[in-house]
């Protein structure tokens, strides 16, 4: 049960760069995992790249190590990204079982690409170091309370510098209320709600989903291709900024940009960059 929060939510510092990148008058540009069409995922070198092709924003996501430490790698589990069975035995080795320094230990570059050997699992803090050094971060939770997060970011003074985002809206909720000045983005749609799983048709981006997003204290909803042009009116009423995951395909980014959503989460940075700039001359003509 997600705690009812007021819909007046806007941060007071209308400069800051969240703030800003909320007020663009042009589609955003976000690189998913980094640019991980070319470097291996939620990797420094990843995030590099990112930077390099100008995202808007570049993604990570992040867990905590057996030790309370905040370490950045998509899967709750080692094996799809790291040397972590070559290395240890098993399979389904969990990241949460695993201390920092042992994680530390581990090659997270060589399954991509063997030019990426020796590339390791970055922490949060070496990811916002590369990052927030000219671009912002949106932080993706992927377990672990909202209290360390802001921890984190209020200790580095990073609070409304990154964007934070999640499918648990609870844990939005949470955060909003210790930290109510950080932009918010609630990813969706979610699996289940009121004790049962979603339909298909119930994954369609909606009023229903848009008013309950609000509740947790979200500035912008990050949601899949089921979205329609009156879902992404209805949120821009209700203040909201829509960004769309994960689209590499041009034809498919245009579909959506024409349904008037406000950002592409891609793993290809340069592409949909190229997409927008031939949207940009067609309309020129």
């Amino acid at each position: 049960m997600i705690a009812l929060l007021p819909t007046t939510l806007r941060a007071a510092d209308g400069d800051s760069p969240a703030e800003k990148l909320l007020l663009a008058s042009r589609p955003l540009v976000i690189g998913h995992r980094g640019y991980c069409q070319i470097a291996p995922e939620n990797s420094l070198p990843s995030f590099k790249l990112a930077k390099t092709a100008g995202a808007d924003l570049v993604e990570l996501d992040y867990y905590h190590t057996q030790d309370g430490q905040l370490i950045v790698i998509h899967d709750d589990t080692l094996d799809r990204t790291t040397d972590a069975v070559a290395k240890w035995g098993g399979k389904q080795i969990r990241v949460d079982s695993k201390t920092l320094a042992e994680l530390k230990t581990l090659d997270a570059g060589k399954w991509f690409d063997p030019q990426f050997t020796g590339t390791t699992l970055p922490t949060l803090n070496e990811a916002l170091d590369l990052i927030q050094d000219g671009n912002v971060t949106l932080i993706e939770r992927k377990a672990g309370d909202a209290a360390a997060c802001v921890k984190l970011l209020s200790e580095r003074k990073l609070i409304n510098r990154v964007v934070v985002h999640a499918f648990d809206w609870q844990y939005l909720a949470d955060f909003h209320r210790l930290e109510p000045k950080q932009v918010l983005s609630a990813l969706g749609p979610l699996w289940a709600r009121d004790g049962r799983k979603v339909t298909d048709t119930e994954k369609v981006l909606s009023p229903e989903w848009i008013e309950l997003a609000l509740k947790s204290g979200v500035r912008a909803m990050g949601w899949n291709n089921q979205v329609t042009k009156e879902s992404v009116a209805y949120a821009h009423r209700k203040k909201l900024k829509v960004w769309i995951y994960t689209i590499n395909d041009p034809a498919e980014a245009d579909r959506l940009l024409d349904l008037g959503v406000d950002g592409i989460i891609t793993n290809n940075t340069a592409l949909m960059w190229r997409t927008l700039a031939l949207r940009r001359a067609k309309a020129s003509k």
